[in-house]
């Protein structure tokens, strides 16, 4: 019967807090692995602090080049969208930037990813496909799951998979910095919404 089916959303667009955008303006250039990964953990610190999301940050760069492309932060709670994760929000920006479905075009440079927590099972869909050809992760797994947060089935063999389509994956990048971002959450009391 017409006009029986309720309406559904039909769009969706998402934006990152509105501190985000002063605190990139005033920041140094990042030369090394160390300073990128620094930029995730500081993004992920700032997002659990400022009360705008889950302990989570990631960064995409062209590879050597002294500034992002795109930043993401959990925006899972603050959203209402499960999959709004830093790496997926991360990523999603870069392609817009960009203005490209993937980011392994051979007209652009390699771009990599820096994120602050080893990724979820869905990140690491997202990272396949996004066409980056490096992740560096910051915190291990056990810092999520530390506080309760499950990160689904990524296993040794998920990452081997990873590095036979040609992705560097690079561990513990400033992981102690990382994992005390999970210790301020927790003290914070904040919302873990998987486990």
């Amino acid at each position: 019967m017409k006009g029986s089916i309720p309406t559904v959303p039909l769009k969706m667009s998402f934006a990152l807090p509105d501190w985000v955008a002063p605190f990139l303006a005033d920041q140094p250039p990042a030369a090394t692995d160390d300073d990128r990964m620094r930029l995730a953990v500081e993004l992920s610190r700032l997002n659990v602090e400022r009360g705008t999301g889950g302990p989570f940050g990631a960064v995409v760069f062209a590879k050597g080049a002294p500034y992002p492309v795109s930043v993401g932060l959990n925006s899972v709670v603050r959203l209402k969208n499960s999959a709004l994760h830093a790496e997926v929000t991360a990523l999603m920006l870069a392609e817009k930037a960009l203005q490209t479905f993937t980011l392994n075009l051979p007209t652009l440079p390699v771009h990599e990813i820096y994120t602050s927590c080893e990724p979820c099972a869905m990140c690491l869909g997202a990272i396949l496909w996004s066409g980056v050809r490096k992740v560096a992760c910051g915190a291990g797994r056990d810092a999520a799951h530390g506080i309760g947060f499950d990160e689904g089935p990524v296993f040794p063999e998920s990452y081997k998979y990873l590095e036979s389509k040609g992705i560097e994956v690079q561990f513990g990048v400033l992981g102690a910095e990382a994992a005390a971002v999970f210790d301020l959450y927790k003290k914070l009391s904040g919302l873990v919404y998987n486990g």
